[in-house]
């Protein structure tokens, strides 16, 4: 087995992270408007979380990046609530037990820049992510917060931290 290693996004992942979150979304059959596939940040995401409340880590398997997922505040929401953002995985690396340590590195990540909460926006049809979220101590919550622009999300779940 290859070493499995996760950490910060480096600018020089830009190009490699946006390839591999398309791809997963047109994979997943996700609608292209309305979720991070448009987003202008998705093709600059160092530069996008270059905040002191905000990191994006990129998941590799030898030097090949198979996944991803960040944590910043949320978009015109409380300075307590974080959003985990643009979590994917490659098809190759599903079902390995990665998700968790990913969420697990942005969880503490979180915790340690004092935010109390932390919310995420999915698909309803991404039903192993969700489970991984449920897995992973969030919750279902009936209405959006925040103003992520990915409207066709329509599950929103939340965790506490502290």
């Amino acid at each position: 087995m290859t070493d499995i290693s996760i950490r910060p996004i480096e600018q020089k992942d830009n190009a490699k992270v946006a390839e591999m979150i398309r791809y997963v979304l047109i994979e997943q059959g996700a609608p292209k408007v309305g979720t991070a596939y448009e987003d202008k940040a998705l093709d600059q995401l160092f530069e996008t979380y270059q905040n002191d409340r905000a990191e994006y880590f990129v998941l590799l398997e030898g030097d090949e990046i198979l996944g991803s997922a960040g944590i910043a505040p949320l978009e015109n929401g409380e300075s307590t609530i974080c959003e985990l953002q643009k979590m994917y995985f490659h098809p190759q690396v599903r079902g390995r037990g990665l998700g968790q340590q990913m969420m697990q590195v942005c969880l503490n990540f979180a915790k340690e820049h004092q935010y109390n909460e932390c919310y995420i926006e999915t698909l309803p049809t991404m039903e192993p992510a969700q489970k991984l979220y449920k897995k992973s101590g969030f919750d279902y919550i009936e209405e959006r917060l925040g103003d992520t622009g990915h409207y066709s999300c329509t599950v929103f779940m939340k965790k506490k931290l502290v």
